[in-house]
């Protein structure tokens, strides 16, 4: 940047010359520094204030190379120019060193400002031994500077120091006060921090807020509104810090009366209130607050997002990302992670791909949270391989990243893998936690390996501090069930230190399923009634049990005992993503779909390339006790092989065809699909309520051990 010659006014300037400073700091205080630039270009005569203002707005616009040049280039220097340096300097940890240099140069003497914009700058970056060094160096200070050394002492949770340090100050305005409030807060030393407050020679507003809040975060909303309701005035931000106490507190329905009573409605607390009903699931109440917002941030849009994702409203968590997008507003990372949970939900792996560009667009791809996220979403969308190398490129990773990976490798049947990932992270030096050893050992349930499964499960005992837990004992039942060592599961379960709870009798039930023990089953059908009495499921197993046995009397029993006691059965559906679509299907309802017609002929083509391959119905899953031709037209229908055939008519070749099921794959299904793949030359990954499977050439990723 070239600085134009001109005549310089060393000292007094006329009143344009001074209008002009003005306004140059008037333009770089609202971040546009081309119109600051130009008005200082435009001054035929400018003195040391002129250049300080460019200097100062190109240090608070994060434009500090600019700066640089404007400071070697001035004609003359005051210590406001020195100043203004030290402070830009002081805002990136990096120049620190250039900044104290800077101080040291001043050939005169420095200010008690010049001290104190370079102590800000280390208590900034959280460098407070540095910041207690110079501060005790300093020839004089403050207010000001007291007051910055008291917020690097509570920032750093130093309380007791800050609170001696407060003491000394020898003048404390109100700012010092609320600090020192704040601080105690903080520390969950609540007691203390009212004490100060009943000290306090004056209050304001902020000071009032302060002590609402801390009696919020600590969990005493109810001394929370007695103060707030003896406040002597109030503002926004106090109406919201009660607000979020009764939001954290779960107070949902306190939250809603107080935000009616409010005078106006700032986007904070419309944001807060959106969160509030969405964790409570009143998705209704947070929809109708969003769309009354007539100025909406970036919180906002995420907070809707959220209230859909976690109430399980995923087509309108995506649209609505959508919407936001379209209106310009830039992702944060709760809408990103948000949206990334939905799309592992929904399976959709080409909208995962685009919100992973976005994250690229938006320098999201450093954060460690998000990319958590982005990996779970490739592994629940079935691309292990883009998966691993997201993970492969983070560092540091932290248990969370390394659990996804075990897990995901678990779920795709790939045990090997998913234990060389168990042995790489322990060889990494990170511990493994609870959830890692449950991705530990489904991935040898899944495959099958019983000796490995004993060998890590017996090490949390002795080379770990995480004891088994109930869903670890689960993991155990589901390995020896799955192998068919259902008396030893059983026993298992007698044993074991902790109450079974439905998941653990759930694991049994299923292994009782894939071996067809009857007896066994009932037992764990039994428990599980006494668990969740309105669960059909474990009924539905047993009649299934029943019919593969041939036993109809008692299968038609069960269906009568299911219907007589109004059990619920979630109904079995499957989903595939094809042009940005989220495509549904029900078992037995493929006329539901507006393209049911080529479905139709699609399945009918099938039905004759699986015939030809020497494919016969297994009518053991067909619960009722009907003809074969009727049990064969029944699980024609189901809802995964709908899926599947509208995978081959629009899924372009070459590309794996992904579908998404709510249930349990269908064991007929299984073995149809398996040979769909290889008739049609094509790779199908499916994916059920347990895990993955990857259909291609005729053979499964489970090797049929599911």
């Amino acid at each position: 940047m070239r600085l134009p010659p001109v005549r310089f006014l060393p000292s007094s300037a006329a009143p344009a010359v001074v209008d002009a400073n003005a306004r140059i700091a008037r333009l770089a205080r609202a971040g546009n520094m081309e119109g600051a630039r130009a008005a200082f270009e435009a001054m035929p005569l400018r003195t040391t204030a002129s250049y300080n203002a460019l200097l100062a707005g190109y240090f608070r616009n994060h434009l500090p190379d600019a700066a640089l040049r404007v400071f070697r280039r001035m004609p003359s220097r005051d210590l406001a120019s020195y100043n203004a340096l030290i402070s830009g300097l002081s805002l990136r940890r990096h120049t620190l060193p250039d900044a104290a240099a800077a101080l040291a140069s001043i050939p005169y003497p420095p200010s008690v400002v010049s001290y104190t914009s370079l102590l800000r700058g280390y208590v900034r970056h959280g460098l407070l031994p540095d910041a207690i060094r110079l501060f005790r160096q300093m020839p004089e200070r403050n207010h000001i500077t007291y007051t910055v050394m008291l917020g690097g002492f509570l920032e750093a949770g130093r309380v007791d120091e800050a609170r001696e340090l407060f003491d000394e100050m020898p003048a404390k305005d109100v700012v010092a006060w609320t600090a020192m409030l704040s601080g105690y807060c903080q520390a969950g030393r609540i007691a203390e921090a009212r004490s100060l407050f009943d000290e306090m020679p004056k209050r304001n507003v902020v000071s009032w807020t302060a002590m609402i809040s801390g009696y919020t975060q600590n969990g005493q909303v109810n001394l929370a509104r007695k103060l707030f309701e003896v406040m002597p005035e109030r503002n926004e931000v106090s109406w919201t810090a009660m607000l979020f106490g009764y939001i954290q507190a779960g107070r949902v329905e306190d939250a809603e009366e107080l935000f009616n009573a409010m005078p106006e409605h700032p986007v904070a607390a419309c944001n807060a209130m959106i969160v509030g009903f969405g964790q409570r699931g009143m998705v209704d109440a947070a929809k109708a607050v969003f769309e009354r917002m007539r100025e909406r941030d970036d919180g906002t849009w995420s907070a809707i997002i959220k209230a859909y994702e976690q109430n399980e409203f995923l087509m309108e968590a995506l649209s609505t990302f959508r919407e936001m997008l379209c209106s310009g507003i830039r992702p944060n990372y709760p809408s990103v992670i948000s949206i990334l949970t939905v799309c592992a939900a929904l399976a959709i792996l080409d909208y995962g791909r685009e919100v992973h560009g976005a994250m690229l667009r938006c320098s999201f791809d450093m954060d460690i949270f998000a990319v958590s996220a982005l990996i779970t979403m490739y592994i629940k969308c079935g691309n292990l391989d883009r998966a691993k190398r997201v993970f492969d490129m983070f560092e540091p990773k932290d248990v969370v990243m390394w659990n996804s990976m075990i897990t995901g490798y678990a779920q795709h049947g790939l045990g090997e893998e998913a234990l060389r990932v168990f042995d790489d992270m322990r060889l990494a030096g990170m511990v493994p936690d609870g959830i890692t050893y449950i991705g530990a050992l489904t991935a040898c349930s899944y495959t099958g390996k019983v000796k490995e499964g004993r060998e890590i499960f017996d090490s949390m005992g002795t080379n770990s501090a995480i004891r088994p837990g109930a869903e670890h004992y689960s993991c155990m039942v589901d390995l020896l069930g799955r192998a068919g060592r259902l008396e030893e599961a059983l026993d298992l379960i007698k044993t074991m230190p902790v109450e079974p709870d439905a998941v653990i009798w759930g694991a049994l039930m299923g292994a009782c399923r894939m071996h067809k023990n009857a007896e066994i089953a009932e037992v764990a059908a039994k428990k599980l009634l006494e668990l969740e009495p309105g669960n059909a499921g474990p009924y539905v197993l047993l009649s299934h049990i029943y019919t593969s046995t041939g036993r109809w009397e008692d299968a038609s029993e069960m269906r009568k005992f299911i219907s007589s006691r109004h059990l619920n059965k979630s109904p079995g559906c499957s989903w595939i993503e094809y042009d940005k679509r989220v495509h549904l299907f029900t078992s037995g309802d493929v006329l539901a779909h507006p393209e049911h017609a080529i479905i139709l002929t699609m399945l009918e083509k099938l039905d004759g390339l699986l015939m030809e391959s020497g494919y016969s119905a297994d009518g053991s899953f067909v619960l009722h006790d009907v003809d074969e031709e009727q049990k064969t037209h029944s699980l024609r229908y189901h809802s995964e092989r709908q899926a599947v055939a509208y995978g081959l008519l629009k899924v372009p070749e070459g590309m794996p065809i992904r579908v998404m099921k709510n249930l349990r794959v269908c064991g007929d299904c299984h073995s149809a699909i398996k040979l769909i793949a290889k008739v049609t030359s094509r790779e199908i990954i499916l994916r059920d309520a347990n895990r993955f499977h990857h259909f291609k050439d005729g053979f499964c990723s489970c090797r049929d051990y599911w």
